[in-house]
């Protein structure tokens, strides 16, 4: 029996006026977890749709198993034991956790589905991953770490030799990520092979036995992780060295541009108290779940704070809605770029100036020459990779439109910007991108508050960091000085013991 479970040569895929895969290889072992690696556009998605059925390849062979084969639709990929475990689930919210796994694939018994034996064998599975989830209980009333595990249950379920998980940690705490990774081992202990897609450096070298990278299209390596570092890997995945990954400046900062005084909204958070100062990037991290984003929220207007007070340069301020947030120089870049901060299907000169279409009007009319001259501007300055700015959001890629919203806080010229994970799902060329342009606004005296769960994003890009346990703030570090270990320790929750003592 071959080593390789998997072996991709050769393999070519052209769409209209662009070659997405060129000659790529790829192979995976029995029983090893390799990391698929490169930035948006390398031609990951493209491969991974290869393997599941959804794209036919022009040319080259795919050989499983050491025979020849042609994965002509999802089924076939079935068939063959590849499943893909997507970073959304693709489950069923208001049916069981058993009939998630089995659906399409039922245990019956003289016509009718045998739900005892489903449920027995459900919790099998189950079992074998060391999860508690009980068979019975609804997918929607999981958590998105839970339902990922279901998908991986029901994968198993229709014997799946190769998992291939597609940016699984991206929605998840640091707990959860850890809790999949010793799932993810198990598995691969047992034989499963797993072919893993990930931005995140962490997931690549806590979890990968390989890593493959690709880029634009072609294949440039496959190393054991032990041979790589972060510096090769970048060098890899761009082409170039980026010599100062976080270009973080040292500045002398300068007066008080954002004060929070104890504010509070029930259920959230309560008593948060920081500032931020021009020149001045701040940290604010924590566990899921610990406030943070609902703490920027109610600053930016989004929802009502129950108690506290909001200073904007040292003055008491009321912000009763996000229009009135942004008309006093308060900018948001929601974590959720493609719901909150875009309108995808409109062309980036429209997102960029919706927020002051007013200083656009002309009689009763927009002028089209003065928002293009805006977006135009903003573009460069920002360095987003589109062909004109009437390009549709929607076909650029994620780090090209988290720097469209970028602009579209700049269009307001703000004195503050609050950026809720600000490279949450985007490569390694575009965040080194975002962190350059955080640090360029910081030189122009604007106060930045950055909401991360990356520990090397929040240490490095940071002048002081503020932790967030439980809805209050646990800590204040200098960021250079405060390791991983005091922010996780700061971060954690306490046990009810400590708290009562």
């Amino acid at each position: 029996m071959s080593e390789n479970i998997l072996e991709i040569s050769n393999v070519n895929k052209i769409f209209p006026g662009v070659q997405a895969l060129d000659n790529v290889r790829f192979t995976l072992r029995r029983g090893e977890i390799h990391a698929l690696v490169g930035e948006n556009g390398a031609g990951k998605s493209t491969f991974i749709k290869i393997l599941a059925g959804v794209y036919q390849p022009d040319n080259g062979e795919i050989i499983l198993d050491g025979e020849k084969v042609s994965i002509r639709d999802p089924l076939a990929a079935e068939r063959y034991g590849i499943a893909v475990i997507h970073q959304h689930a693709a489950s069923y919210p208001d049916l069981s956790v058993a009939e998630n796994i089995y659906i399409g694939h039922e245990f019956m018994r003289h016509g009718v589905i045998n739900w005892r034996k489903t449920h027995i064998e459900a919790k099998k599975l189950l079992d074998s991953i060391g999860t508690d989830i009980d068979s019975a209980d609804t997918v929607g009333s999981l958590s998105v770490a839970r339902q990922q595990l279901v998908e991986i249950v029901k994968a198993l379920s229709m014997n799946a030799r190769i998992l291939i998980m597609d940016e699984p940690t991206a929605a998840l705490s640091k707990r959860e990520s850890e809790e999949l990774y010793e799932i993810a081992r198990k598995l691969r202990d047992r034989g499963t092979s797993i072919i893993l897609i990930s931005h995140r450096f962490e997931d690549i070298f806590g979890l990968a036995d390989r890593a493959t990278v690709l880029r634009d299209g072609k294949y440039i390596g496959t190393w054991d992780i032990d041979a790589l570092d972060d510096s090769k890997l970048v060098h890899a995945m761009v082409g170039r060295d980026i010599t100062q990954f976080y270009p973080k400046k040292v500045l002398t900062p300068g007066r008080e541009m954002l004060r929070v005084e104890k504010l509070s909204r029930t259920g959230y958070f309560k008593d948060v108290s920081f500032t931020v100062r021009a020149g001045e990037i701040v940290g604010l991290t924590g566990l899921v779940g610990a406030g943070r984003t609902e703490v920027v929220e109610t600053i930016f207007g989004a929802e009502q704070p129950d108690g506290g007070a909001i200073y904007i340069e040292e003055e008491r301020t009321t912000v009763s809605c996000p229009h009135e947030a942004m008309k006093k120089g308060l900018g948001l870049l929601p974590e959720n770029r493609q719901k909150e901060g875009l309108l995808l299907s409109w062309t980036i000169n429209r997102n960029i100036t919706l927020p002051t279409l007013r200083r656009y009007r002309h009689s009763l009319f927009l002028s089209p020459a003065k928002e293009r001259a805006t977006s135009g501007r903003l573009t460069n300055l920002l360095r987003i990779k589109a062909r004109d700015t009437e390009d549709i959001a929607e076909s650029l890629s994620g780090g090209n439109q988290q720097k469209v919203v970028v602009a579209k806080l700049l269009a307001i010229n703000p004195k503050i910007i609050m950026l809720d994970e600000p490279t949450k799902g985007v490569d390694v060329g575009s965040k080194a991108a975002i962190y350059e342009i955080m640090s360029e606004l910081a030189e122009k005296g604007i106060g930045i508050l950055m909401i991360s769960s990356e520990m090397p994003e929040v240490i490095h890009m940071s002048d002081r960091i503020y932790v967030m346990r439980e809805g209050r703030i646990s800590a204040e570090f200098d960021a250079q000085e405060v390791t991983q270990a005091q922010i996780l320790e700061a971060a954690m929750p306490v046990a009810k013991e400590r708290q009562s003592a």
